[in-house]
C-alpha cells in the first residue's frame, strides 16, 4: 500500500527504524514492542477513512496485529490523504475516541525568520551521554501540559535512545539552541533517504520561550540538513490549533495537507 501523505511517509522514517512496518493492503501496521504505549509508534494507517460500522473492525485488527490492554493500553487510527470520501467519526467518539487533527507543512528550503535570536549558539547535539542527558531535561520541561513528570521522562528517555541509535546511523541530526552553555531549545531532523527530511521533537525551555529561538533553530537545523543530506523537501507537523504553525510558516513552510487521527487512551 503507497501512502500518498506526506506526513504517515516520514512517519515510517521512524516506524521501519525502531519497529515494524506491515501492509495489511486494507492499512498499514506500525508497531514498537520496545516502546509499546507510544502512540505514534504503534498505530493503523488505514487506505479509507472510517465509515459508519468500522469500529468493531479496525479496533480487532489493532488488538490482532499491534496489542491490547495492558501491554498496549490505547488504540490509534490514522487514514491515509488527501482522503477519497469524508471520515464518518460519530461512531469512534460515541465510544470514547478523541479526534486529533494536525497539520502537515512542508518547504524545499527555509529562509531566516523576521526576529533570528543572534545570542545563542546553534549546533548538532554531540554524541555525549552529557549532551545528552541536556536533551532529556529539555524535551521534559518542554512537554505539554497535562503529562506526569516522572512518566514522560520514562518516555521520553526511551524515545530518545532510539533517536539517537538513528543518529549514529546517519539516518539524522539532533540540533540544539544553547544560550550560555545552557541548552535552551532542540529538534532532530531525519531523512528517508529518497529526498524527504522530517522534523522531530520540537521543544523549547520555558525559561526560554518568546525569544525566537524555536524559530531560529528551525531555520538551522534545516538549512544544515538539508546541505548534509542533499534532500529536496522538508517535512514537519503540527497541533492543528498550536501556535508552532505560525513559527513554522515565518521560516518558509506551507501546508500541505491535513492529518486526522482517532485516538482512544485506553483501556
Amino acid at each position: 500500500m503507497h501512502l500518498r501523505s506526506l506526513g504517515y511517509r516520514t512517519d515510517l522514517i521512524f516506524a521501519r527504524f525502531r519497529g515494524r512496518v506491515t501492509d495489511l493492503e486494507e492499512a498499514i501496521v506500525v508497531a514498537n514492542p520496545r516502546s509499546p504505549a507510544h502512540y505514534f509508534g504503534n498505530l493503523l494507517v488505514f487506505r479509507q477513512p472510517p465509515r459508519p460500522g468500522d469500529l468493531a473492525h479496525w479496533e480487532a485488527l489493532f488488538a490482532q496485529h499491534i496489542g491490547r490492554p495492558p501491554v498496549v493500553p490505547h488504540r490509534l487510527f490514522g487514514w491515509d490523504v488527501p482522503a477519497q470520501t469524508p471520515a464518518e467519526v460519530n461512531e469512534f467518539l460515541a465510544a470514547g475516541y478523541q479526534l486529533e487533527e494536525n497539520v502537515v507543512m512542508a518547504a524545499p528550503r527555509l529562509q531566516a525568520p523576521p526576529h533570528f535570536n543572534r545570542q545563542a549558539e546553534y549546533r548538532p547535539i554531540a554524541d555525549h551521554d552529557e549532551e545528552w542527558a541536556q536533551v532529556l531535561d529539555n524535551q521534559v520541561a518542554s512537554r505539554e501540559d497535562g503529562h506526569d513528570e516522572e512518566r514522560y521522562r520514562s518516555f521520553k528517555a526511551s524515545q530518545l535512545r532510539g533517536l539517537r541509535e538513528m543518529c549514529r546511523s546517519g539516518l539524522g541530526v539532533w540540533y540544539g539552541a544553547f544560550v550560555d552553555g545552557r541548552l535552551a531549545a532542540d529538534l532532530g531532523v531525519f531523512t528517508d533517504g529518497a529526498g524527504l527530511l522530517r522534523y522531530q521533537s520540537v521543544g523549547t525551555d520555558p525559561a526560554f520561550r518568546r525569544q525566537g529561538l524555536c524559530g531560529s533553530l528551525t531555520f538551522f537545523a534545516g538549512e544544515h540538513a538539508r546541505t548534509h543530506f542533499r534532500a529536496e523537501r522538508l517535512v514537519i507537523v503540527a497541533d492543528d490549533h498550536a501556535e508552532a504553525k505560525r513559527v513554522y510558516a515565518a521560516v518558509g513552510f506551507q501546508a500541505v495537507e491535513r492529518q486526522q487521527l482517532l485516538l482512544h487512551t485506553g483501556p
